[in-house]
């Protein structure tokens, strides 16, 4: 089983899932409101905030042609140039958010865009980093990030098998050495049937990663799923309220959700457990309760025991059901009386 060791949190299917709360845009221009939507997340449960390290001029160039412009969806008509530059966090807010994710005890980290930004988060000490799933096609990108060291986690939305193998390779062969892939629809929001969570036992089946989840269907049960299909790892989009507005606000979680999801996936891998047949400690108290024979008319000694006198009832304490062929027509070695449980010494040798 692959695993993948983040600011010290392991990794696997066989751990409880790490939580990635994605800050992305919803810091809304305010360094004060990225901070407590870092704590609120750590308030939450999250393992950790992830961030987005780009500029406008570092994503896109700022053009008016058609290309340049978004064709439906929630950004339908913008310019990607006024996008990105309303989303973009200043590079000068990382250092404050990475240290009071040491003070609070919750790891942060970023998703480059470009190699400068991979310089300024190495700067930073950045435990680890996130491939958006548009970038996964870059390549270059992915190899510088690679060369790093540091643990990659990479999403694949809107992508093929064959542009996930390319990315996968190019990481490897770069040096990566821990590598998470994330099922991810990149549709804002995702509706859930167009999540296809099938795909994260085949991703993990064809890459030999741990893979996760990147989710923007609205609500938590897309996770809770997921986490049933041995996903590993959820990301979800994170704000202090949708109410307050913002690029990502529409398909973010809010605090008590975000909550409530980790709860709810938590418990999923719990009861994923492993292939079990047999009782449970919790089952102690029943098992007794299960069917058996039991005499439920008086039988004289040496008379025949008929069908109407022995049944399959409750409680469990008389021969297994199974046997009451076994029973029926045999001649009774001693009285019996009704609500006596049914044992191999009350009945006489067969002839």
């Amino acid at each position: 089983m692959q695993r993948v060791t983040i600011a010290g949190r392991e990794i696997a299917r066989d751990r409880p899932p790490y939580v990635i709360a994605e800050l992305s845009a919803n810091h809304n221009g305010s360094l004060e409101r990225a901070k407590e939507i870092l704590r609120a997340a750590k308030k939450a449960g999250a393992d950790a905030l992830k961030l987005q390290s780009y500029r406008a001029d570092t994503i896109t160039i700022d053009h008016d042609g058609p290309d340049f412009r978004v064709k439906g969806g929630l950004w339908d008509g913008a310019r990607l140039f006024d996008l990105y530059k309303e989303a973009a966090m200043p590079w000068d807010w990382h250092e404050p958010l990475f240290a009071l994710g040491r003070e609070l005890g919750i790891a942060v980290f970023s998703s480059p865009f470009d190699h400068t930004a991979v310089d300024m988060l190495e700067q930073l000490g950045a435990p680890a980093y996130k491939i958006a799933s548009l970038e996964l096609c870059d390549i270059p990108l992915i190899q510088y990030v690679a060369r790093t060291g540091k643990p990659m986690i990479m999403s694949t939305g809107a992508s093929e098998l064959g542009e996930i193998a390319d990315a996968v390779a190019a990481a490897r062969g770069a040096g990566c050495k821990e590598l998470i892939l994330l099922k991810c629809t990149s549709g804002y929001p995702t509706p859930p049937a167009e999540s296809y969570l099938k795909t994260i036992p085949h991703l993990t089946d064809m890459f030999d990663c741990v893979v996760g989840l990147s989710d923007h269907t609205m609500g938590t049960a897309v996770p809770v799923a997921a986490t049933a299909l041995g996903s590993a790892l959820v990301e979800k989009h994170f704000t202090l309220a949708r109410a307050d507005g913002g690029v990502d606000s529409a398909f973010s979680l809010e605090p008590a959700e975000l909550t409530q999801m980790i709860s709810d996936i938590n418990t999923a891998w719990a009861a994923m457990g492993s292939v079990h047949y047999g009782p449970t400690a919790s089952e102690a108290g029943i098992r007794p309760l299960r069917r058996s024979l039991y005499i439920v008319k008086d039988v004289k000694a040496g008379d025949v025991i008929g069908p109407e006198h022995v049944r399959s009832i409750r409680p469990g304490k008389g021969l297994a059901p199974k046997y009451l062929p076994d029973v029926v027509g045999r001649r009774a070695a001693r009285d019996l009386t009704r609500g006596t449980a049914v044992d191999w010494t009350m009945l006489a040798a067969a002839n």
